[in-house]
């Protein structure tokens, strides 16, 4: 106080900014309520936005919607945009030697769709290759494998995966080579030993589009059957140039798929198993969605691809190409007549 016993102007100011601001007491009490109020919240990472972005994106057309859509490209050019990769980083798959074995470094399968090779005693670098469990059509689970172009030092694992997973169709969508190589010859020509597995081909069947090759794979005592098929005209982060190969390519996979017993997945695989692959295998569940239900949701199918092997189809030309080719397989299903 000053001399006349009034507060100085300074303890005024003590006052003021203590009444705006509650006692220590009301001030205690206020934090001790905040929890019960408004709990805490976990902060959401970027992964967390792409999975929910992933998880919840649909755009469903009509059969008599799917035609002008194909030809909307600055609208899907757009709507491909948006679409989170869902890449892997490396720090994720912390495998020693593991980078030996990717073929391009960037392209790496995600962690929780992962295969891993069961083998007896085996150290973690010796479960790895570069493959990814792919849903199908209406959730089924492991339908597919999704992997890259075998190299030198993964074509036994490559066949071991084969043999584990009892996979009855491979299909091979890319040339050995494409100015750079795309994938390592890794089928013999008769005959050849693999690792422990032998290779036969029992029979060479030559269409057109692609060549379907009878093969068996002998381990010890047991032989198994499978079938290849090679598809080497579709280029490179490109596009065929008509649809037709690809439907009849489906086609014949959805023949062989009929009866293959048992069903393990199919595996498809181009260069780095992500381009090519991403666009036969949306246009194969497509087709079965059209076929089912009238409509096809592709945008939702090239997301839970990517929920399941980051970058399932490559370009936004892929992306379009895959609704001119579901525009086509549309047109050429039955009418539907009321009851």
């Amino acid at each position: 106080m000053d001399k006349a016993g009034t507060p100085s102007s300074s303890a005024k100011k003590h006052v003021r900014l203590q009444e705006r601001r509650g006692s220590n007491v009301s001030l205690m009490l206020d934090m001790s309520s905040l929890g019960s109020v408004e709990p805490i919240q976990r902060v959401c990472t970027p992964r967390d936005i792409t999975l929910r972005f992933l998880r919840t994106s649909s755009h469903i057309l009509t059969k008599e919607e799917l035609p002008h859509q194909a030809k909307s490209l600055t609208q899907l050019q757009e709507e491909f945009s948006k679409i989170p990769p869902n890449f892997v980083n490396p720090e994720e798959l912390d495998i020693p030697g593991r980078a030996s074995k990717d073929r391009y470094k960037t392209i790496l399968p995600n962690p929780q769709s992962r295969v891993c090779l069961r083998r007896a005693g085996s150290q973690e670098d010796e479960t790895y290759i570069n493959a990814n469990y792919i849903t199908g059509y209406a959730g089924r689970e492991r339908e597919y494998i999704a992997t890259q172009g075998p190299m030198l030092n993964t074509v036994v694992d490559f066949w071991e995966m084969v043999w584990q997973e009892g996979v009855p169709l491979i299909v091979m969508i890319t040339k050995l080579k494409e100015g750079k190589e795309k994938c390592v010859h890794y089928w013999p020509e008769k005959e050849a030993t693999y690792g422990p597995f032998t290779i036969h081909v029992r029979g060479v069947s030559e269409c057109t589009e692609y060549v379907v090759r009878n093969l068996s794979i002998q381990l010890k005592d047991e032989c198994r059957h499978v079938k290849h098929i090679s598809f080497p005209s579709w280029p490179d982060q490109q596009t065929p140039e008509s649809a037709k190969p690809l439907l009849h390519l489906v086609s014949e996979v959805e023949e062989i798929q009929k009866a293959a017993a048992p069903p393990g997945p199919i595996v498809v695989h181009c260069s780095a198993g992500i381009g090519r692959t991403g666009c036969f295998i949306a246009t194969r569940i497509g087709c079965q969605q059209l076929k089912d239900k009238g409509e096809v949701d592709i945008l939702g199918i090239v997301c839970q691809l990517r929920i399941d092997r980051g970058g399932m189809i490559q370009t936004s030309e892929q992306y379009q190409f895959l609704h001119h080719t579901l525009a086509l397989y549309a047109s050429q299903l039955p009418e539907t007549t009321g009851p």
